[in-house]
């Protein structure tokens, strides 16, 4: 029985709602899922559950389970997970038929219709009250900065997750002008028992030029002859930014006769309503950093909102902005019923802007004259939101708390220890723990900077790469080099702290949409992950060293979404055909980093798939650092013309790459070539003072700080069990826990199409968080003071 934990969350309860966890199980536990059930006070809840990832022995190595819950109002509340439980869900909700021409979906109260190669999202849909059809949802619309509006094709949808309380469909199309096609993929997920649902459109640039996206609008008309264009009406009303961001201005609406309503906060809702009711239709915008601030129209009066740079800039905001900012929606109801938009994340994804009107409400993924998204050739971004439909007496309160959930929804977490008796990652749980490294590791994993922007959420530019002049002058972004989602994940694994779970679905929400190439006429470039760089991709390169997938497989077992899966195999084929070029043909013209990198990522390919075409390389790799030692003696890396130096932190690179290697693959020889290589350091690289030197040369014989040695000290303590390998680095572990960092948040400034706030990179924790964590389980395992 594992326990399935939620935290005290919001002030109202949530009846049946729709939650997901993912939960590891040890080898040869669990065949199959037929017997596992959620039950919440001894009884089973609605539940579907997916294998994300199987043992070679056939047995279920990761669970991914969806299941509706009752949460209390202002408090915790605790479920099991049996997984052979003598009773199972019968709730059969969800109910999805194939037709000749697209799905007809039944989700218990609300229904609706998907056509293959149409134009409109939905072919139908009825929520109980009204009746929508195809003409009704338009786009989304693209516009070019030529002013080239382009038509919406879709093509033929299909199911990639089923179940009785969800199901989720995608569909691939494309936008066409007289010049250009550019590609999108949509994808719809549906809630058993939920008057909403999800749509996620994703844009990629399958053009060979910039694409400046002008304007991309998406469209819910009152009728088919309604007409709602994209122009923002300007409105003369009272608003103001929460400067303090403590949502404390009053409003007073006692003697307000409209046409527009403003207010902040619930208070005064009810009243509002009274003097805007919906049989004359009631239109409404919502957004929030704090409270909500409403704009309310009577007699279908325009109400709307943007986020832009300028607003973003001046607005305090004290929240993990990767757990949450606010809210952002707008919505139009009449006396036969309404809907409400919310954009999921729309101020870190700005810019954003929604309108409501008599016509129909429009929702602007991209506002036309407002903001600068640019997309580069290959590069897509995923934008979602929920269309929420209800009845026209359905409260303005109920409306705001659910675009408010949507945007931070529960998210339940079970026990580190299931992670650890599990044993399918990495171990990251020492048995004693030091409060003040805990402290230091929880400070490392939230102070790097927040980028805000379409194209930048989910990333950072690194200041030092960006300081020594690498982007030419522009900000260098780092793409998630070293893998910051694996180290995200990681942490959530080992503490249950939620954010590290969000900082982990946008980090590679980001990587899989910005930091991978999705079209070029290079195949060495195709599904591969770009080097960090200027503008992301501008003058951009792949190199075996700058590839992972850990943190996508760690995403997709967390999340369910199978992209993560699709995106991590994509870059293993790139990997394999750079390994292919001729710069890899002769050992040692390419340094330990390089095809260090690539094992570890070939090796996690196998652990997850199983499929042997990914070792082929591996053994390759390993062999040629076999060639490697003996042809220099060491693992030296050529640098100047005339010399070969010893670079501690490449070498460890090569160290933790074997190592996982060996463990998938138990062989004496790597595990002798490994100390060979820890002995070699040590004797070698550290200097008097208790460090190890950066590079091995007069000129680079600086004080070192990486922390990646910390972890090949760790590795050979692992092989040998001597306690004399973690001694040398007391040092640089004490220096990197004690090292000060930077506060949350702190100054904004604009760059480009950019808000970036003060703080690091995301290099610095992915770089060192498994080499801290590692040598500091192994250290407090052994009682070794520090």
């Amino acid at each position: 029985m594992v326990e399935i934990y939620f935290d005290k969350l919001y002030r109202y309860s949530r009846d049946e709602e729709h939650c997901f966890v993912a939960i590891p199980v040890k080898k040869g536990e669990l065949k199959n899922l037929s017997k596992v059930t959620v039950l919440q006070n001894g009884k089973p809840v609605p539940m579907q559950g997916k294998v994300t990832s199987y043992y070679d022995d056939g047995s279920v190595r990761y669970m991914f389970l969806r299941f509706m819950a009752n949460l209390p109002a202002n408090a915790k509340t605790t479920l099991n997970c049996d997984f052979d439980s003598s009773e199972v869900s019968i709730y059969e909700g969800m109910k999805v038929c194939e037709i000749e021409d697209g799905f007809n979906v039944d989700c218990d109260g609300l229904s609706f219709q998907l056509k293959h190669n149409s134009s409109n999202i939905f072919e139908q849909l009825s929520d109980g009250n009204k009746i929508y059809l195809a003409e009704q949802f338009e786009g989304p619309y693209l516009i070019d900065g030529k002013g080239s509006l382009y038509e919406m094709a879709i093509g033929k949808w299909s199911i990639v997750e089923s179940g009785p309380i969800c199901s989720a469909f995608t569909a691939k199309g494309v936008n066409r002008s007289k010049n250009n096609n550019v590609e999108f993929e949509l994808k719809i997920t549906a809630y058993a028992k939920k008057p909403w649902v999800e749509v996620s459109y994703r844009i990629i640039n399958t053009t060979y030029e910039p694409l400046k996206v002008a304007s991309l609008v998406f469209y819910i008309k009152d009728n088919i002859n309604s007409k709602i264009s994209n122009q923002l009406v300007n409105l003369d009303m009272e608003t103001s930014l929460d400067s303090t961001g403590c949502g404390d201005k009053i409003t007073d609406n006692s003697n307000a006769e409209g046409p527009i309503f403003y207010t902040r906060g619930v208070g005064e809702l009810d009243s509002i309503q009274q003097k805007a009711p919906v049989c004359d239709v009631r239109t409404c915008v919502g957004n929030s950093n704090y409270k909500t601030e409403f704009s309310i129209g009577m007699n279908g009066q325009e109400v709307n909102r943007y986020i832009d740079d300028q607003y973003l800039l001046k607005e305090a905001n004290e929240h993990f902005a990767e757990v949450v900012y606010g809210t952002f929606f707008t919505d139009r109801t009449d006396s036969n019923g309404g809907v409400c938009a919310t954009i999921f994340q729309a101020h870190q994804n700005y810019p954003k802007a929604v309108k409501a009107d008599k016509d129909g409400i429009a929702l602007m993924l991209v506002p036309e004259n407002i903001g600068n998204v640019v997309m580069q050739s290959g590069m897509s971004r995923e934008q979602r939101f929920l269309l929420h439909f209800h009845s026209a007496n359905e409260p303005l309160k109920e409306i705001d708390n659910r675009s408010l959930i949507y945007q931070m929804p529960d998210r339940p977490f079970i026990s580190p220890k299931v992670f650890k008796e599990a044993d399918v990652m990495l171990d990251v749980f020492p048995e004693k723990l030091n409060q003040e490294v805990e402290i230091a590791l929880i400070n490392k994993g939230d102070t790097h900077s927040r980028s805000f922007g379409m194209l930048n959420w989910g990333d950072a530019p690194d200041p030092g790469y960006t300081t020594q002049g690498r982007g030419n002058g522009e900000q260098v972004w780092t793409n998630n080099e070293y893998d910051f989602p694996h180290a995200c994940a990681l942490m959530y694994a080992r503490t249950g702290i939620r954010r590290f779970l969000d900082y982990t679905f946008v980090a590679c929400s980001h990587w899989m949409d910005v930091d991978v190439c999705h079209f070029s006429d290079d195949p060495l470039r195709i599904g591969g992950q770009w080097e960090h760089t200027n503008g992301h991709v501008k003058n951009g390169i792949m190199v075996c060293s700058h590839e992972w997938v850990e943190g996508l497989f760690d995403y997709y077992h967390l999340s369910g979404d199978e992209r993560g899966f699709e995106t991590a195999i994509g870059i293993g084929e790139n990997v394999l055909k750079l390994l292919d070029t001729p710069m890899f043909a002769h050992t040692g013209e390419a340094n330990a980093r390089e095809t260090g990198w690539a094992l570890r990522t070939l090796t996690a390919l196998y652990v997850e798939t199983h499929d042997k075409k990914w070792v082929k390389k591996c053994d390759w790799i390993v062999e040629n650092f076999k060639i490697w030692e003996q042809d220099y003696g060491h693992w030296l890396a050529p640098y100047t013309d005339n010399t070969t130096i010893r670079v501690g932190f490449m070498i460890s690179v090569a160290v933790g790459s074997l190592m996982r290697y060996h463990r998938a693959f138990p062989n004496d020889e790597i595990k002798q070539m490994i100390i060979r290589a820890v002995d070699d350091l040590i004797e070698n690289c550290l200097l008097d003072n208790g460090l190890f030197y950066y590079k091995e040369l007069p000129s680079l014989n600086r004080l070192g700080n990486n922390t990646l040695l910390l972890e090949a000290l760790a590795i050979a303590y692992e092989l040998t069990g001597e306690t004399k390998y973690l001694n040398p680095g007391i040092k640089t572990f004490n220096n990197s826990v004690k090292l000060q960092v930077g506060n949350v948040g702190g100054k904004k400034e604009i760059f480009e199409d950019a808000i970036i706030s003060a703080g690091g990179g995301t290099k610095a924790f992915a770089q060192g968080f498994i080499p801290l964590i590692t040598y500091y389980k192994a250290i407090s395992d052994n009682n070794i003071e520090f």
